[in-house]
């Protein structure tokens, strides 16, 4: 799937059909600092997936306090859908820059744990594959010594995929131009990836919410505690 045809699928009523591992990610400020980011691995509803972690993320991210309507102004949002998955050969069979990766491994204490990063995640933070793994391990729970056969055991999903990324001003100027929050075209912002789809967390599109139209800004506020 193109980014453009990622586009059109987020404006039509097509996105009620449409079911994909998906994730949304909330950022803020100059820098773009992470705010929220939370999704599934399950092949979900975008219509109905949209308004549930567009919400979630923005609340429910137990890294972070939940997102209050004074930060909205400085706000990002952006919607990832995850595709082309595949089993890597070992912990080191994937590309920075091009490729998701989601590791299982098991703890001190032998138990399974599952973590992952959004194909832009080691880019944006300068990491090499190894320094990406080894930071994936700690977020997983993992806090033992990480040692060679630790990465060795790993069992790498690495994944690609298509993100659409819109601030809160370009979803306010949107609405003062009369544009239905459920049509969205927002500037959109793809990963490296030719001619494929990349995932990062998200919101950009109108969501059907309690017999209303709301966009993921409206989902926010309406679930905002006073």
């Amino acid at each position: 799937m193109s980014t453009d045809h990622f586009q059109r699928l987020l404006k039509s009523d097509r996105q009620r059909y449409f079911f994909s591992p998906l994730f949304v990610t909330w950022k803020i400020g100059r820098e773009r600092h992470l705010r929220g980011c939370i999704g599934t691995f399950s092949a979900t509803n975008l219509h109905g997936g949209l308004a549930e972690y567009a919400v979630t993320s923005a609340t429910r991210d137990s890294r972070f306090s939940p997102i209050t309507k004074a930060e909205f102004p400085r706000l990002h949002c952006s919607v990832s859908i995850l595709i082309k998955f595949e089993e890597a050969k070992n912990y080191l069979d994937w590309q920075i820059g091009r490729h998701g990766i989601r590791i299982e491994f098991q703890n001190e204490r032998g138990h399974k744990r599952i973590a992952t990063y959004l194909p832009e995640v080691a880019s944006e933070q300068g990491w090499d594959q190894v320094q990406t793994i080894d930071s994936l391990l700690k977020k997983g729970g993992y806090r033992g010594l990480i040692t060679a056969e630790l990465r060795q055991s790993i069992k790498l999903t690495r994944y690609q995929s298509e993100k659409v990324t819109v601030s809160y001003a370009e979803y306010v100027a949107r609405g003062r131009n009369g544009v239905s929050s459920n049509h969205v075209g927002y500037s959109s912002t793809s990963s490296p990836l030719p001619a494929s789809r990349t995932v990062v967390l998200p919101a950009t599109s109108g969501l059907h919410h309690h017999g209303r139209h709301r966009g993921l800004f409206s989902g926010i506020r309406h679930h905002q505690r006073s």
